[in-house]
């Protein structure tokens, strides 16, 4: 292939949507406004975009602190043009939430969303003794929306289900975890086994999105 050719076949490509992929890892963003992404996901830009970091401060700021490990899980673009972000070569999902959708992420699992989102950093108390790693979450609100990522295809599954919890991505929020330890497994495959602890979704008619992936999270 020439260079021109090169250019031209892997040149940028619009759609018209606010959120577009340019391909499975890559995500345009087509801004004009301000828009919240994953802190450290830019990968370029376009136009006049600025930048900052999110965090608040109390419990919910020492909270995301301790889920990142950086003080802040977000930050928020704000200007025109267009805005690419990735997150180390993990595939891109785009979710249309309507005004009475609301999903549970996964905090290392979200990229990014529209500013008209309501979000919010949680710990998950149900689960809060078990030393599993994945403890903080982001509640997102309607409408608007999301782009989430997975380590390879992502299976919706219904709810009850139980998961392992570094494979576990996201849930609707009708269905709540709690922990579940099995012991016997303990025994077989030793202390450093995931599977020892589970993710259980014990209501009806809710589901869970897993990832083909065991993805470590920060401070396991």
């Amino acid at each position: 292939m020439n260079l021109d050719d090169f250019v031209d076949s892997h040149a940028p490509t619009e759609n018209g949507q606010a959120f577009e992929l340019e391909n499975s890892k890559l995500l345009d963003i087509s801004l004009d406004g301000s828009v919240m992404a994953k802190a450290g996901s830019m990968t370029g830009y376009t136009g006049d975009i600025s930048f900052e970091r999110k965090s608040s401060g109390g419990l919910t700021g020492m909270l995301k602190k301790k889920a990142t490990g950086e003080g802040a899980v977000m930050m928020e673009a704000t200007g025109t043009g267009h805005l690419y972000l990735a997150d180390q070569g993990k595939e891109v999902q785009i979710l249309e939430l309507d005004a009475d959708d609301e999903i549970s992420v996964n905090g290392n699992d979200v990229l990014a969303f529209e500013n008209g989102i309501d979000w919010d950093i949680k710990m998950l108390s149900s689960i809060a003794g078990a030393s599993t790693g994945g403890l903080f979450n982001v509640f997102l609100r309607g409408p608007g929306r999301v782009a989430v990522t997975t380590h390879g295809k992502p299976l919706v599954v219904p709810t009850p289900v139980s998961t392992d919890p570094n494979a576990t991505v996201a849930w609707s929020s009708n269905v709540s975890p709690s922990s579940k330890r099995d012991i016997n497994l303990k025994s077989v495959l030793g202390r450093s086994s995931g599977e020892t602890y589970q993710l259980h979704f014990a209501e009806e008619g809710g589901f869970v999105v897993i990832q083909p992936y065991e993805e470590r999270q920060p401070g396991q």
